[in-house]
């Protein structure tokens, strides 16, 4: 290896690395915790010892320049190996105390697992929990978090998933709502009535149109990204919504809406990455969250 040829140090290309990928060096700082400005000297001291320009500035924020671009995938390798060897170096750690960061679904997070964290920590106090609550699919490969419980199965060759159980989901809503829709529903009549949705792709829509609905867009009135606030609009009589059943059926201030609907249905996955299976405390709680969630049928 031709040791004397690396001449930049590797905080500098992880900075050059985020703020390209981030587009922006406010969104960069964030993502790494440390301020703009010293984000902001960190790529250009790069720029200056590899003697190249790496952004341009636009009016649409900073671009990649051409040397910018041919140099980004060499440093996404660099990326690849670092979190690799910080994924092996965690699997060798043998303390059953520390750290562990679990990322969940924003209903499972709030509705479903802080019963479970504190019988979690009651048997392992040592563990110090971070729950992240999110829809988005957190990247295990670069640490944004130790496990995940996921409504997918992951195909990733290097991470290991356990089934946990299968899940099903209702249309829910306020029995004020349902009486202002008339004394007897059916499917028809939830055509003029009012649905949450998710996002402005209606995605919620086309699942629904496949069950036999006839909804427009005009349906969906009201949009929001978050699960939470989702429910309680549904709870408050805003419209019809979605809801897990284990958390739909224990709410009094809503019904189930035509109870004899084909139920929506997924399976839930428990993740991790292969070599933190390796670490004592993610063991720790993986087989616990396993042993809390599965299916004891399966």
């Amino acid at each position: 290896m031709g040791r004397r040829s690396i001449n930049f140090d590797w905080n500098k290309a992880r900075a050059f690395l985020v703020t390209a990928e981030e587009g922006s060096l406010s969104a960069a700082a964030r993502a790494l915790g440390m301020t703009q400005p010293t984000l902001g000297r960190q790529v250009a001291s790069l720029e200056e010892e590899l003697g190249v320009a790496l952004f341009e500035r636009s009016n649409r924020g900073l671009v990649l320049t051409l040397s910018g671009l041919a140099l980004l995938e060499h440093v996404r390798n660099m990326g690849d190996a670092a979190s690799q060897f910080s994924l092996s170096a965690q699997g060798q750690v043998e303390s059953i105390e520390g750290d562990v960061c679990i990322s969940a679904t924003e209903a499972m997070a709030v509705y479903q697992l802080p019963a479970i964290m504190g019988d979690l920590r009651r048997a392992f106090p040592g563990i110090n929990i971070e729950l992240i609550a999110t829809n988005s699919t957190s990247d295990l490969k670069r640490r944004e978090a130790d496990i995940a419980i996921r409504a997918f199965q992951p195909t990733q060759p290097d991470l290991i998933a356990r089934k946990l159980c299968e899940f099903k989901a209702h249309l829910y809503a306020s029995p004020d709502y349902l009486t202002s829709l008339g004394s007897s529903l059916a499917v028809d009549d939830l055509n003029r009535a009012q649905f949450i949705g998710f996002d402005s792709e209606h995605q919620l829509l086309k699942e629904l149109n496949k069950q036999g609905f006839q909804l427009l867009p005009e349906n969906f009135a009201v949009l929001t990204e978050n699960h939470i606030v989702h429910w309680e609009l549904v709870k408050n009589g805003v419209g019809i919504g979605i809801m897990v059943e284990d958390v739909g059926d224990q709410e009094p201030a809503v019904t189930r809406v035509l109870p004899d609907l084909e139920p929506y249905s997924g399976t839930l996955w428990l993740v991790a990455h292969r070599e933190l299976r390796t670490n004592r405390r993610i063991k720790a709680v993986y087989d616990f969250l396993v042993e809390a969630l599965a299916d004891k049928r399966d």
